[in-house]
């Protein structure tokens, strides 16, 4: 028998004798607390500041009820010290047999790490000068029957720590903060658009043609409908057919699924924002990007500035725009803008670090080239601008150059966190661009995307001109929060099934 088996088996043993004694934790249903962890230390503070004199403890200490994970046990014989833990931090116990009682002492030290305790006593500072609760009752609300993995040694693995994330959340506290601080993120995006008149609605997550980016899409089926539907890689088209409604101003915090790998960057489940405003363009939609970061950043950091990667990083506006076409050639000196057919993007990048490039066209290689050779160096924030229209199937063209589109893309930290584009509101020239994308799909795009008739009656009926704007959630808390894989910043992401 292993040691971990060894401790299950002793664990459910006292839980045995404890319901042979009438004493079964699992039946009770509540605690009536009176203060958090940080609660009591805030008390302890507030008497402290008002008294003249240093607090005599003794005759200062307050009636509590505290309940907590217990975290920490230091057996003096006597008497023991020990923590709990509440999603606010911990706080200090101390028990001894002429407060509880011997035989209220007695159970309180057969109590196992990890298991949920309920305290009523009488809170106040010890001589060191920790929050301390001096316990008079104690109440066992939930028994743990595994032990915990040690914080330095029993959860390293990251493997496991993704797997498991509630053990990740109880032994190691920083990573509740990280959550915590994406929490404050969530709410700062719904902030900052709420005070604009932005409308949050709902979109389908099931759709019967998946489209608004290129992506390969996840498969489901109805039964009742006998029908294919997809989950949605993204919910633009349902967006516009709002503003088409005359919703002018549109956002939507939700999740989308993609149907690619996984790494440091991409997880196939994702939060997405996307908002959509009548009567802008995609320089309306920079001054909005531009706000979003910001408030969001003053609201996980409190600061413009931050660290990432050993980068000094500075989200002041505004921020830096550089073409996209531009970038490539000073960065790996291809021009990509003389180079008319596939052919010529080969010959023209045959002397770049790009990997065997039979299989890529023009666009492919554009891609490539920018990712190898201009991406890692976009630190500070950057806004990359004027995609060629035909990666941007769903953006209008620039009037003075129509092979390119009114598109955007921001990058912080060489990541790449968003994208946004004025919104092409002409249907004959979206329909164009979609049956191109079609026979993209037949010649082996599996990301192509697809026509959707509905969507194109939608625009005839007429869209304003709009800007619209996409942001990765997940990215930006990662960024902000220092965090270098994405997976730290998702509470459950996509693992492969554990084997055995």
């Amino acid at each position: 028998m292993s040691v971990d088996d060894e401790q299950v088996a002793g664990r459910r043993a006292r839980l045995a004798a404890l319901r042979e004694q009438g004493a079964d934790p699992f039946c009770i249903h509540r605690f009536d607390r009176t203060h958090t962890s940080a609660e009591v230390a805030t008390a302890i503070q507030k008497i402290e500041a008002e008294a003249p004199d240093e607090v005599n403890w003794d005759e200062a200490a307050f009636a509590t009820s505290v309940c907590g994970r217990l975290m920490a046990v230091r057996d003096q014989g006597k008497s023991i010290w020990a923590d709990i833990h509440d999603a606010g931090g911990k706080v200090q116990l101390w028990a001894g047999p002429a407060q509880m009682g011997e035989e209220a002492f007695e159970e309180f030290k057969n109590l196992h790490i990890g298991d949920i305790i309920g305290v009523h006593g009488e809170a106040f500072r010890t001589r060191r000068g920790e929050p301390t609760v001096r316990i008079k009752e104690c109440v066992l609300l939930s028994k743990s029957l595994r032990p915990l993995p040690e914080k330095f040694h029993g959860l390293q693995d990251v493997q496991l720590r993704y797997r498991r994330r509630y053990l990740d959340l109880i032994v190691n506290p920083e990573v509740r903060e990280i959550f915590a601080r994406r929490t404050a993120a969530v709410k700062a995006i719904r902030s900052h658009l709420d005070a604009l008149d932005y409308q949050e609605v709902t979109t389908p997550m099931m759709q019967p043609l998946y489209g608004g980016a290129n992506a390969r899409p996840f498969i489901t089926h109805h039964n009742t409908l006998d029908m294919d539907l997809y989950l949605r890689i993204a919910p633009e088209l349902y967006l516009k057919r709002l503003v088409v409604g005359g919703m002018e101003r549109v956002y939507e915090i939700g999740r989308v699924f993609r149907n690619e790998g996984v790494d440091a960057s991409h997880n196939p489940e994702f939060t997405l924002l996307e908002a959509y405003q009548a009567y802008t363009d995609y320089q309306g939609m920079m001054e909005l990007f531009e706000g979003l970061v910001c408030a969001t950043a003053m609201a996980v950091n409190g600061s413009l500035t931050f660290e990432y990667r050993g980068q000094q990083i500075d989200l002041t506006p505004p921020w830096r725009r550089v073409g996209l076409l531009e970038a490539v050639r000073e960065a790996s000196g291809v021009d990509f803008a003389e180079s008319v057919t596939d052919d010529d993007a080969r010959a023209a990048c045959r002397d770049l670090d790009l990997g065997d490039m039979q299989k890529d066209g023009w666009a492919g290689l554009l891609d490539k080239t920018f990712d190898r050779y201009v991406q890692p160096e976009l630190i500070q924030p950057t806004f990359v601008v004027d995609y060629p229209v035909v990666v941007s199937p769903l953006a209008k063209r620039l009037p003075d150059r129509p092979s390119l589109a009114a598109r955007f893309e921001p990058f912080i930290g060489g990541a790449e966190i968003g994208n946004a584009f004025s919104e092409l509101n002409d249907p004959d020239d979206q329909r164009a661009r979609f049956e191109s994308q079609v026979r993209a799909g037949l010649e082996g795009d599996a990301e192509a995307h697809p026509l959707d008739e509905d969507y194109l009656m939608a625009m005839e009926y007429g869209l304003p001109p709009t800007g619209g704007m996409g942001m990765g959630v997940d990215r930006l808390v990662m960024l902000l929060t220092g965090c270098t894989n994405l997976r730290e910043v998702i509470l459950f992401p996509q693992m492969r099934p554990e084997e055995g």
